[in-house]
């Protein structure tokens, strides 16, 4: 038989899709790693930004109760109650600063990604958070108004933030996983998440008690720069066939449109509609209760220094890990819906302990009982990621995007204004309030599993 021509062989080669622009270099390193060093970033920012501001402001005020060292008056002072409280609403306005900003990106960035491939937005939202930490340090440093902090949240808004990448990373483990795999991958990848805080929360108490806080800022730029290079060229593009397309149009906001209007077969706007609810307000009282806990543990009677603050803030990111096991363990005789349930009894009776704490050894209590309350984020995740096409994940991951910063806005306006308004007559009341909330993602996740008991909705997507 006569060898092909080359004409021949061109035409029996498998062709790319037209105009797919699909790049060489797919990477081969897992999303994962993307995710462990952008939070552990993170996890040393937050406790450091806040202890920060309190330092600062308690500077302006004239109060020296409290130190990085720990220590506080043995009552409540009024100026130890100004500084909680201007804290609490710096602490505020640097969140409002970014909202709207991070809700026009973030529906933006995500049904781009679908097209355009993973890669470029994790490089886009980590190069945002490079510029964030890039102002905190020249902040910190020069001593400038904290209101500059406001800047830096603006500009890594712009880009993306914190829950463009994260969305990110769970659209690209929707794309590689089954549908009978993807609750324990996005588990697994919530885990990264939780051992990477929980080792930064960890040193950076100790590095700040040492040290102040100009060098844990330095540590948190490193691992930015490391995630942005890791994104662009180790990271194992996750969608099969990106293709180029315009960043400024109109065509992404309507994919998320159509993601919840237009039909599809298996698709429940209903579902979609209440899972989102559920975990909007989950989230909500968890930024809001995380946000407070620093105040919390800082003023009277706990009067925590910053060792302590980040054995507590290693106590939260450690339920990440503790959540994988026990996810792992309840699916073996329990629907993912059930495991979510016993998640929210475990975070709703963390949250009363917090309320009535007046002693470490009870906070620590509170924290060991929320070490087992963050499954239920992966399985909402997991069962809104199974309700549409592979080709709409990157647009619901931008919509979870959404959810979390409108939930993160109010999170903060609430407990933020609560808090202070609270404190003369129970101190721990936010906490309580969160786990009376708390009650209702539990029912609607209850009638969803029991008055619409189907299997899994992907028999015809997947």
């Amino acid at each position: 038989m006569d060898a092909p021509s080359r004409g021949e062989r061109a035409a029996e080669a498998p062709k790319e899709p037209a105009g797919s622009g699909v790049r060489g270099w797919r990477g081969w390193g897992p999303v994962e790693l993307v995710l462990f060093f952008a939070n552990f970033s993170l996890a040393l920012q937050r406790p450091l930004t806040t202890q920060y501001l309190w330092h600062r402001l308690s500077a302006d005020v004239g109060y020296n109760g409290t130190s990085r060292g720990g220590g506080c008056n043995d009552t409540a002072d009024p100026k130890q109650e100004e500084v909680q409280t201007l804290t609490s609403h710096w602490s505020l306005y640097i969140d409002l600063s970014s909202f709207f900003v991070g809700l026009f990106s973030a529906t933006l960035l995500g049904p781009w990604s679908d097209q355009v491939g993973r890669r470029p937005l994790l490089v886009l939202a980590s190069s945002g958070l490079v510029l964030q930490v890039i102002v905190y340090i020249l902040v910190v440093s020069l001593e400038l108004h904290v209101g500059y902090l406001v800047l830096g949240r603006v500009l890594c808004a712009f880009l993306g933030d914190y829950n463009a990448l994260l969305g990110t990373g769970f659209a690209s483990v929707a794309d590689v996983s089954t549908s009978r795999s993807r609750t324990l991958r996005m588990a697994m990848l919530e885990a990264c998440l939780g051992i990477s805080g929980m080792l930064a929360s960890i040193a950076g108490g100790h590095w700040i008690k040492a040290q102040g806080y100009i060098n844990p800022f330095w540590l948190s730029l490193a691992m930015l720069i490391a995630t942005t290079l890791y994104s662009a060229f180790v990271f194992r593009e996750s969608v099969p066939h990106p293709k180029k397309a315009y960043l400024f149009t109109l065509h992404h906001y309507r994919l998320v449109y159509q993601l919840f209007a237009a039909p599809s077969p298996g698709k429940s706007r209903k579902h979609l509609a209440l899972y989102l609810l559920a975990l909007f307000l989950v989230l909500t009282i968890h930024y809001g209760t995380w946000d407070i806990a620093v105040l919390y543990e800082l003023s009277w009677p706990l009067c925590w220094g910053s060792d302590l603050i980040g054995y507590g803030s290693a106590a939260q990111h450690l339920s990440y890990l503790v959540g994988l096991v026990q996810l792992w363990a309840l699916q073996l005789f329990l629907k993912d819906s059930w495991v979510a349930e016993v998640s929210l009894t475990f975070n709703i009776a963390g949250l009363v302990v917090f309320s009535l704490a007046k002693t470490t050894a009870l906070m620590f209590t509170g924290y060991g009982i929320l070490s087992f309350s963050l499954v239920i984020t992966p399985v909402i995740r997991a069962k809104l990621s199974k309700l549409v096409n592979k080709t709409e994940q990157g647009a619901l991951f931008s919509s979870i995007a959404c959810v979390s910063g409108i939930s993160m806005l109010l999170a903060t306006g609430i407990f933020n204004s609560l808090y202070p308004a609270t404190l003369n007559f129970m101190k721990g009341f936010p906490f309580l309030l969160g786990a009376f909330v708390l009650l209702i993602p539990a029912i609607l996740i209850g009638v969803l599993e029991i008055f619409d008991p189907r299997p899994e909705y992907q028999q015809t997507l997947h």
